[in-house]
């Protein structure tokens, strides 16, 4: 066939399998579906992403973009980065059990997760058992996938029945096979050493299930009418099998082959072929026969590469053969009937016209499955996924109004302990019970939203105090962190994060809070425990201590401890600044993390309680960096993702995006706002504060704004729909930042309308 212009929209794919020189029939389909794509596409650039079981064993053709070692989870991740920035329009993933590391090779899933690209997935094996490792794998593969091809109609049915996949997801195409000449096999037969015989064969890798022992039982009454027939068992021993227990199965077939008296009757040829030499193979046999014992097998590519040249075949009727043999193209008899094969191969070998009409409608059935139809198929499908995707249309930021807080989600998540940390989709889970970040967090909300009754504030404000009061352990001097859902401790010592977040809820509530008694309280508590930051280690905890001290010395003017803190980190934040920078990395820590804007607004926020310019400085500088660092080419905020943490002066990855980042962006650049009054911070936090109202890189709104919810996360395929307190939280949050910072910026700009006029 000549080649074909590329199918409208694709020009760029992926295609994840095994791949030759690997050595499995996985591979050998994977490598025949490339070949097919190129021959048949010559302008598709196509990247082969190959599965590697065994690291440095393969040499691959430069076909072969990148090898994934099976058993590490964080290549599969690469990878997907890979992918996303190679420019692929689309994922073609070839699907095995067995291949893909983790439980039932659930890494896959880690790497489709983290694409944006529509995804296609052809499956080889499809079970009407799975385990359960098994089923939550393929559920979540068909979630993901666009289309799921199978080879049999068979497939569609269990994927229906088991799984409840949509049958519109479904397409049914063949196995494909090489397109070759309908020959006479006496005509190639010296080319093996097999003249004058008459030749039955069985190719693939041996193992016990492939049911071998039923032909050679078969043999002697066929070798007693063809006293010159040979069957030729072609393939190498699986690999797994020689791993554990060498070439014994093969031995029992030999042993077999002697004890029934035809061991001159059948030649192993112990080797796996390459795919010219097979066909060679095939098309010199007279007879191709499959005894497999599996009823279930979904797909037999040793079957279609018969039926694409022209085979007589006799198989047994499992799931594939019954489907590609039916209409008589080919013959069937029950699973381990050896006087069935026997009674079969001595018809066909006795009748020369039956076997040529046989033959020629098998060889017909095959030009519907050659390689160049499975590419053309493939391709169709693959141009109506890409085709279907949304297409995106950013709005201008002036539709994006700003949300009023709102605590309805805030009050959907707690209950009379606390808030609960975690949900599914907006139901709480109450499974991982609570936490004092976010305890502490909802304690600053109390403090800081505007417009809700002084009644719930109050209910709300002691709830969460209270929680933040209890996790204090005065035996370890250290806050608890988690808290079980029967109101057990899961510990005695919370994180340094979660210390230094409780000290920050403090200080602004001692600061903040509107009512006398919990200004009080707060205040009481931090002199009590606040001591405890000049213990921590982590910069981030320090910056949160930092935060909640600033608050306490407006609330207390002259605090000494809180001028502790503030002084002792702020000048160890610096330091740690010299010491990490380099021309093009102006950060406190070599590696981007959680929270990152926390940092410089500490510093600001210190500068500003304590008169310290070069505080100040600093931070506006840095907070100058991390805002470049979280700017999209489109000029968006784009949080630093979390598969970017942990890497040295390294570029910050675009996935998985936080709400908290863009909160903690929010507040700094309105803490540096109040310190220069520069219009300049009020427009970044605006565009980190968009983020949550769809201006991101999926133009995806993450705030839910007739609840006060929101989404957990942006992924590279949409959004994490969980609403947990952490993101609630900082939405609402956002939202009392940004109804601040919106009145002075309105304010200014009305002055300067004035003065105009």
């Amino acid at each position: 066939m000549a080649p074909f212009m590329l199918a409208p929209g694709i020009r760029h794919l992926a295609l994840i399998g095994n791949f030759l020189p690997r050595k499995c029939g996985l591979a050998t389909y994977t490598t025949d579906t490339y070949n097919a794509l190129k021959q048949r596409y010559p302008d598709l650039r196509v990247d082969v992403f190959a599965m590697d079981d065994h690291p440095g064993r393969y040499d691959y053709p430069e076909a072969v973009t990148r090898a994934i070692p099976q058993h590490e989870r964080a290549a599969y991740v690469d990878t997907a980065r890979a992918i996303e920035a190679s420019g692929a329009q689309a994922l073609w993933i070839q699907h095995e059990y067995g291949i893909y590391g983790g439980p039932a090779g659930e890494f896959l899933i880690a790497l489709i997760d983290r694409l944006s690209i529509p995804v296609i997935t052809t499956l080889h094996t499809v079970l009407e058992r799975p385990s359960a490792d098994e089923r939550r794998v393929m559920e979540a593969l068909l979630r993901r996938s666009s289309r799921i091809i199978v080879m049999a109609e068979k497939g569609r049915d269990i994927l229906k029945r088991v799984h409840g996949a949509d049958d519109k997801s479904i397409v049914m195409i063949p196995h494909g096979v090489p397109e070759r000449p309908f020959v006479d096999p006496d005509s190639l037969k010296p080319d093996f050493g097999w003249e004058g015989r008459e030749v039955v064969l069985t190719f693939g890798l041996l193992a016990p299930n492939k049911g071998l022992e039923t032909v050679i039982s078969a043999l002697p009454q066929v070798v007693a009418h063809h006293p010159r027939a040979l069957y030729v068992i072609l393939g190498a021993t699986h690999p797994n099998l020689v791993a554990h227990e060498g070439e014994a199965y093969r031995d029992r077939l030999r042993a077999l082959a002697e004890e029934k008296g035809v061991a001159g009757h059948v030649q192993f040829i112990d080797a796996f072929v390459e795919h010219d030499e097979l066909i060679g193979y095939l098309q010199a046999a007279d007879l191709y026969v499959t005894p497999y014992n599996n009823p279930a097998q979904i797909t037999s590519g040793t079957l279609s590469y018969a039926v694409g040249v022209g085979k007589p075949v006799i198989s047994t009727p499992y799931v594939h053969a019954t489907e590609i043999l039916g209409d008589d193209h080919g013959v069937l008899v029950d699973f381990g009937d050896s006087a069935a094969f026997a009674r079969e191969i001595d018809r066909l070998l006795s009748d020369d016209r039956a076997r040529l009409a046989l033959a020629q409608r098998a060889y017909a059935r095959g030009r519907t499955m050659v390689w160049p139809r499975l590419a053309e198929n493939a391709m169709a499908e693959l141009a109506a996924i890409v085709a279907a995707r949304p297409r995106r249309f950013a709005r201008s930021t002036a539709e994006l109004a700003t949300l009023q807080p709102d605590i309805a989600a805030v009050e959907r998540m707690s209950d009379s302990t606390g808030m609960l940390q975690h949900s599914i989709y907006s139901v709480p889970d109450r499974r991982h019970g609570y936490c004092i970040d976010d305890n502490a967090r909802a304690l600053i909300l109390m403090c800081k939203i505007e417009g809700i009754d002084e009644g719930v504030r109050d209910k709300w404000t002691t709830i969460y105090g209270g929680f933040v009061q209890y996790a204090w352990n005065p035996d370890q001097r250290r806050f608890r962190n988690f808290m079980n859902f029967d109101r057990t401790w899961c510990e005695d010592v919370g994180s340094e994060d979660s210390n230094g977040r409780a000290i920050w809820a403090l200080g602004v509530t001692a600061r903040d809070a509107r009512a006398q008694k919990h200004r009080d309280w707060a205040s009481m508590l931090f002199d009590n425990t606040a001591s405890i930051a000049l213990e921590l280690e982590a910069p981030r905890s320090h910056a949160f201590a930092m935060l909640g001290a600033a608050a306490m010395i407006e609330a207390h003017p002259g605090h000494a401890l809180s001028r502790t803190i503030l002084t002792r980190y702020g000048e160890e934040l610096i330091t740690l600044l010299d010491q990490a920078r380099r021309p093009e990395w102006q950060w406190f820590e070599i590696v981007l993390a959680y929270d990152n804007a926390r940092l410089p607004e500490a510093l600001l926020r210190a500068g500003k309680a304590l008169g310290r310019q070069d505080f100040i400085h600093v931070g506006l500088e840095t907070l100058d960096w991390i805002v470049g660092r979280q700017t999209s080419p489109e000029g968006r905020f784009r949080a630093v993702g979390s598969e970017s943490f942990g890497r040295p002066y390294a570029e910050p990855l675009p996935f998985d995006q936080q709400p908290l980042e863009a909160q903690a962006t929010v507040d700094a650049c309105a803490a540096a706002w109040e310190v220069t009054g520069d219009r300049r911070w009020y427009g970044e936090a605006m565009k980190a504060y968009r983020w949550y109202l769809g201006a991101n890189d999926l133009e995806l709104p993450l705030a839910t704004a007739q609840d006060g919810g929101c989404f957990d996360g942006l992924m590279p395929n949409g959004l994490n729909r969980n609403q947990g307190a952490e993101s609630i939280l900082a939405l609402q949050l956002a939202n009392c930042a940004i109804s601040v910072l919106s009145k002075p910026a309105e304010n200014v700009a009305s002055t300067r309308r004035t003065a105009v006029a």
